[in-house]
Formats: C-alpha cells, structure tokens, sequence
C-alpha cells in the first residue's frame, strides 16, 4: 500500500479530521494525547504561528515515541518552502486553505498526500490534474452540503472533505455524509479556544468520542 492511499484510508475510516494550533508546547501535545486516547489516528495540526514547526518536530517526536498509529498532517501550507520545512520534520501528509501547483509538484512524487482547499470546480480539475486525490471543500459553511452534492457525479475518482462550519452535531456531520463526503474536518467546533484556554483535556476526549460514534452510526 503506498503511503498516500495509507493517509487516505486512515482518515476515511475515522471519518473526522481534528485540526488545531496552539501556541504552547505543552498545550499542543497534551490536546494530540487526548485525540489519540480518544481513537485518533491521523490529526491535522495547522502552521498558523511562529512556534508552529518547533511544536510540530515535537510533536513528531511523541509520537514515534508513545503513539506509532498516529499520522501528523500539517496545514495552512501556502508555498513549497513551508512544504519542504515539514517534509523535513516528518509530516505524513500536508493541507492547504488552496491549491498550490508547486506544492502538489514536490509532494505526490514523494508519495506523500496533499489535499487542497478548492470551492469551485475549475480549482477541483486543476488539483486533479496535478495528481490530488483527496480534496478538502473550503471552506465548507460558505459551499455547504449541497455543493457537494451537486459536483460529486463530476469527480467520481476523488475524496472529498468540508473543512470549516462542521458541527459536532449529528445533523450537521450526517447532513455532510449524505451530500457524499467521506470525511468531515473540524477545528474550533471540536478542540474549541475555550476548551485548550482552560487546558480541559478530558472534554476534548470525550466530544471527540461523541464525533467518532456518531460518524460509525452513520456508514
């Protein structure tokens, strides 16, 4: 199996993509302990602030030593600089808010995944073009689900992901599924600014789990 199909399954059978930043080391992998201990295994951490790479080879670093399962996306990447900077550190598959030519031209020779943002179909082709199986919709509250619904007839090679404006709601989640997503990124609606403020750890696990069972209930 190559490592892009890998990345790829692994995400699908989970179903959700947690992402998150936090500026704090500490911060940072205790939330990544929570999403581990709560069934985890691919998490998307975003390069959003200056500690973004130091925390992210640490991060790298943790999990080979206590989570060997756990795959470590990064994303907000934006130009192949960025791309080549977590190559280096170890990332197992790499996001962007858009498509970025270069970026897709370093990455899928290496065998490496890298899902784009795109919102129209013209981004969506060229993406696809580039060898991008695996898109992220963003961002998902502007589109909605029936964006999805309406283009998915058209790309029946590729993976689709909303990423922005996904509840943890099973309405929300299975409003998504039915457009024909296969799996739903969610930020701040799940590791919330109020839950890592108040280093609430066990809630990030336990809304985590919700999300998982609910997304099982639903396939």
């Amino acid at each position: 199996m190559t490592k892009i199909q890998l990345v790829t399954n692994t995400i699908i059978n989970q179903g959700a993509l947690p992402l998150y930043y936090n500026a704090d080391e500490t911060v940072t992998l205790e939330i990544l302990r929570s999403l581990y201990k709560a069934g985890i295994r691919a998490v998307e951490y975003t390069s959003r602030g200056e500690a973004a790479l130091s925390n992210f080879t640490k991060m790298v670093e943790v999990r080979n030593a206590e989570m060997p399962e756990m795959l470590l996306g990064i994303g907000t990447i934006k130009n192949v600089q960025q791309a080549e900077e977590y190559y280096k550190a170890g990332a197992d598959f790499f996001i962007s808010p858009g498509f970025v030519a270069e970026v897709a031209a370093f990455l899928i020779p290496k065998d490496l995944l890298y899902s784009p943002g795109c919102m129209t179909p013209t981004e969506i082709i060229e993406a696809e073009t580039a060898g991008v199986t695996f898109i992220k919709l963003f961002p998902g509250n502007a589109l909605g689900p029936g964006f999805m619904s309406a283009i998915k007839d058209v790309f029946p090679n590729l993976k689709f992901m909303p990423t922005g404006g996904v509840d943890t709601t099973k309405e929300s989640i299975e409003s998504w599924f039915k457009a024909g997503v296969s799996a739903v990124g969610m930020g701040s609606k799940l590791v919330s600014k109020e839950l890592m403020l108040a280093k609430d750890y066990a809630t990030i696990e336990i809304e985590t789990k919700k999300v998982l069972d609910i997304i099982q209930t639903l396939k």
